[in-house]
């Protein structure tokens, strides 16, 4: 397969659930290793509520501390209103804002207080916000493969929600398997049926696996056209706001063994990755 896909790493993603608070010097440290691997973009943190999200209240300082001279990897930030954008692009240091839309209305009210209507004129604002300074906004289809709550599902849900958001214009939509309840055939569905549709958007997968059927999972949406892949090391992490278990996120170094297997080009510092993850292996415990 002649391809190279795009690694989106996640620690924000990882820490926002973890009980123990993880010290802002941590996080630095452990973010600077990132950024020697050479992933596309890594997900740094969020602007969101501190007393919802109390890990993610250090994203400033993190973000200050950064070594990112010369430095090719991008930073996405996750936003939930207005507040988080106004915030998130006084910092040249940040290319991407990230909006989790949920298609599941109750997941929208629990992660960000808003119903769906609400959610949709936060979009159209957050997305001007970005043209003006000249950021990119990429939208999160939350619950992209069902929910927990009895919300109605199906894929059409799903395809008219993607509709609506390529005609306002975003052109990174990541689809979010925000509890890990995807099937193969799920993700094989979304890709053939919106990637062929629209070339002019960029559709990327953000999943939560189990063990037993994460490599079924990433070969679907490998099958289907995907090349931007979020994930995570040592499959840390998981929404504190959706359910009382987290589901892990799809493990980086599993996706990098896979891609290789199968011939797809990654360009990582190997060297940089072991170091990273033997890090994560001791603020993960």
């Amino acid at each position: 397969m002649d391809q190279k896909v795009r690694l989106i790493e996640c620690p924000r993603d990882a820490m926002q659930g973890w009980q123990n608070f993880i010290s802002t010097d941590k996080k630095i440290r452990y973010v600077n290793s990132l950024l020697k691997i050479g992933f596309n973009t890594i997900d740094v943190g969020s602007f969101v509520s501190a007393k919802a999200i109390p890990q993610m209240a250090d994203t400033k300082e993190v973000i200050r501390g950064l070594e990112l001279v010369d430095n090719e990897t991008k930073l996405l930030v996750i936003i939930a209103n207005e507040r988080g954008a106004q915030e998130a692009i006084e910092f040249d240091e940040i290319s991407y804002l990230g909006f989790p839309f949920s298609i599941s209305p109750t997941y929208q009210l629990r992660n960000a207080n808003s119903t769906m209507e609400e959610s949709v004129s936060r979009v159209e604002k957050i997305w001007e916000l970005c043209i003006k300074r000249k950021k990119e906004l990429v939208l999160y289809l939350s619950m992209a493969f069902g929910n927990p709550y009895q919300d109605p599902y199906n894929e059409e849900v799903l395809l008219y929600w993607a509709d609506n958001m390529v005609k306002r214009n975003i052109r990174i939509i990541s689809l979010a398997d925000t509890v890990g309840l995807a099937s193969p055939q799920q993700i094989s569905f979304a890709c053939n049926g919106l990637i062929p549709k629209y070339p002019q958007v960029e559709f990327g997968v953000h999943l939560h696996s189990s063990f037993q059927n994460r490599r079924e999972k990433l070969e679907a949406a490998v099958r289907g056209g995907c090349v931007r892949f979020d994930g995570a090391l040592n499959g840390i992490g998981g929404c504190p706001m959706a359910q009382d278990e987290l589901v892990g996120n799809m493990s980086t170094e599993i996706m990098i063994s896979y891609f290789e297997q199968k011939g797809i080009s990654t360009d990582l510092n190997k060297t940089a990755l072991a170091e990273s993850l033997l890090m994560a292996g001791q603020i993960f415990q």
